[in-house]
């Protein structure tokens, strides 16, 4: 058991580490509770003149809908990372190699950094900015204490699905040198894909059943249903089961790929 601990000791001090870095930007963190407040706000309103009192769209009344994007966005500011922008950047200037004599995984020293950050935000983020929607719309509470458990549970997958692709997208950076193009793409795909913008049942049945073989919609649209109760808890027990299942998926799979570009990295600068 102690060696256990001793084996984990230092990824809890990376969690750490993202933490206290995260510190130096919290100026940030202040002016995303504005962005993401602007953000609902400008859902709301588009959604208000889609809206007509009383209508129902694609199984979501109003209220549903408000609900839907005010939880989407504040549970964005949770499970985000950057950790393909900064392995990108220690690619670039050859910062990289002090990570391979490390003896430590490097991917889950970088998703335990993703956690300290996240940790931060839940604090300074996340809450204050549910707070301020809470008050300022009409936003609806989880469907059951059951859903609500539920919920925290896909949240949490959430994370390590973005920490699995984060990671794999960083990784891209040892063949490619540069990916801040793609960096940009993900997150605008993702926001698509995720049902974040938009409800995956609002697209075409053809669409949607394609994409139900992808892991996207499981980063938004499976804990937002599970949050609505629009999924029985039977529902819910499976959607979450796909989930995780993809994220231990996504996270094998990120550990091959890094593998595989370790084989002909090049590392430059110093």
């Amino acid at each position: 058991m102690s060696e256990l601990i001793e084996s984990l000791a230092p990824y809890a001090g990376f969690a750490r580490v993202g933490f206290v870095n995260i510190l130096a930007f919290r100026l940030r963190y202040f002016t995303g509770i504005i962005t993401y407040s602007l953000n609902v706000t400008i859902y709301y309103f588009i959604w208000s003149a889609v809206y007509h009192p009383g209508q129902s769209i694609a199984g979501y009344n109003m209220a549903q809908m408000l609900t839907y994007v005010s939880v989407g966005w504040i549970i964005r500011s949770f499970y985000t990372n950057t950790i393909d922008q900064e392995m990108a950047y220690e690619v670039i200037d050859g910062r990289i190699s002090m990570d391979l004599i490390k003896p430590v995984s490097v991917q889950w020293m970088w998703i335990c950094r993703s956690m300290g950050e996240s940790a931060f935000r839940l604090g300074l983020l996340t809450v204050p900015t549910a707070a301020v929607v809470a008050l300022v719309f009409p936003m609806q509470g989880p469907a059951s204490r059951g859903h609500f458990c539920l919920f925290l549970a896909s949240v949490l997958g959430s994370f390590f699905l973005m920490g699995a692709i984060g990671f794999m997208i960083g990784t891209c950076a040892i063949p490619l040198k540069s990916i801040l193009a793609l960096v940009r793409a993900k997150q605008w795909l993702i926001e698509l894909l995720s049902g974040l913008l938009l409800p995956m049942s609002f697209f075409p049945d053809s669409v949607r059943k394609a994409m139900a073989w992808l892991p996207f919609e499981h980063i938004a649209y499976t804990p937002l249903q599970i949050y609505l109760g629009n999924l029985n808890h039977s529902q819910s027990l499976r959607a979450l089961g796909i989930q995780w299942l993809w994220v231990v998926a996504l996270l094998v799979m990120a550990h091959l790929w890094w593998n595989r570009c370790l084989r002909n990295m090049t590392v430059q600068g110093g």
